[in-house]
């Protein structure tokens, strides 16, 4: 349970264009939105931490805006135009000390210079699916999409890729295999990287040997997966995928661990704890689940109201008076709570009881009393 208090808050971006902030430790929930102007446009697609302190959350929509809210203040302090809707949504944003980095489903990444109007653009490629940043090395990002095999970048010399996957074998009936590269993540202390595909494949890469294609192959499902995140023990990845179902695998022998149980749809955001053996999970199911990666039960389980697409996990409490700004607090009701009611009640067996006892007894109507009595004993 100790994990469970160290984890305040946690934010979520929805289809509705609505930032939700979750407090565990107060079991309340925030909207955070202008209501003016709230819009189909506005869904919100990427999410990121714009500062090292967790005060401020950017937040990429898809009309091309990316906005900037204060966690202290609760409120939206700035917005800058930063893509153009006609090129395709989000599919990553990052930040380094001086910059800003986006990317669009077009291939386009652009990194936006702090206090300047002229921005960097590489192309990688079209159908671009997920970028994700090296947190270790923040001036590296890695890209990958459909047909568009993982590329690793260096922006401060952004000419070409340091790195271009070859595609996995060909199958058992020698066919090649398309590519799809949905999620993306460094392996921390190592330059290993780690993908998930629509191909139900977990594929580890790593750029320091001559070797392209992946140095492990895995498979999790039939379905194609969707996210993917790593834990703070390394050696393994949680992996979701568009049916709801949640897995661990270990990245050393490609095995599945384990399964995490509850949801009900895609799932599309997936976050683990950097510090603690604690995941959340979002999806189409309109859920925030919390899991513990080592029993792997569940934690917290919030209905939000809105399909959810990403998910930030945060250290520091969510407080109540910054939700005063759009007005809509709503209080959480704990599963832990739920579940007590559940456990109280009775099984109900009585009727079934009954229903057989009617049968018995249509099946002797008819009898004369003798047949009947013996028929009563032979029971």
């Amino acid at each position: 349970m100790a994990a469970k208090s160290q984890i305040c808050s946690v934010w979520l971006g929805s289809e509705t264009g609505i930032l939700k902030g979750v407090s565990l430790t107060k079991k309340q929930a925030f909207n955070f939105c202008e209501m003016s102007c709230m819009s189909r446009d506005q869904e919100v697609c990427v999410m990121a931490w714009g500062d090292p302190h967790e005060s401020e959350v950017l937040v990429g929509s898809v009309n091309g805006t990316v906005k900037t809210f204060s966690t202290d203040k609760g409120i939206f302090t700035a917005t800058r135009e930063c893509g153009d809707p006609s090129q395709g949504r989000f599919t990553g944003l990052a930040v380094t000390d001086s910059s800003m980095i986006t990317c669009v489903e077009s291939g386009l990444l652009k990194v936006w210079k702090e206090g300047s109007t002229e921005t960097a653009e590489v192309n990688v490629g079209n159908g671009v699916c997920r970028m994700q940043q090296n947190q270790s090395q923040r001036h590296r990002v890695a890209t990958g999409g459909k047909e568009n095999p993982l590329k690793v970048w260096d922006l401060e010399r952004p000419d070409k890729p340091i790195f271009t996957a070859k595609n996995v074998a060909h199958d058992w009936l020698e066919m090649r295999v398309p590519v799809w590269v949905r999620d993306i993540g460094f392996i921390p202390d190592s330059d290993k990287i780690v993908t998930c595909t629509g191909h139900h494949q977990v594929c580890v890469y790593d750029p320091s040997t001559p070797q392209r294609r992946p140095v492990l192959e895995a498979q999790f499902g039939e379905y194609p997966l969707t996210a993917l995140s790593l834990p703070a023990s390394q050696g393994t990845v949680v992996v979701g995928n568009s049916h709801g179902e949640l897995a661990i695998l270990d990245l050393r022998k490609g095995l599945v661990c384990g399964c995490l149980k509850g949801l009900a749809g895609a799932v599309r955001g997936l976050q683990c704890h950097p510090s603690l053996p604690l995941v959340a999970s979002c999806g189409l199911d309109r859920f925030l689940r919390v899991h513990s990666l080592e029993d792997r039960s569940l934690q917290h389980k919030v209905y939000l109201k809105s399909r959810l697409n990403c998910v930030l996990l945060s250290s520091r409490e969510l407080e109540s008076s910054n939700a005063d700004v759009s007005g809509d607090v709503e209080e959480v009701k704990a599963e832990e709570e739920e579940d007590e009611v559940w456990d109280t009640m009775e099984t109900v067996t009585e009727k079934s009881k009954k229903r057989a006892a009617q049968k018995d007894e249509a099946t002797v109507t008819g009898l004369d009393g003798e047949k009947k009595r013996k028929l009563i004993k032979k029971k």
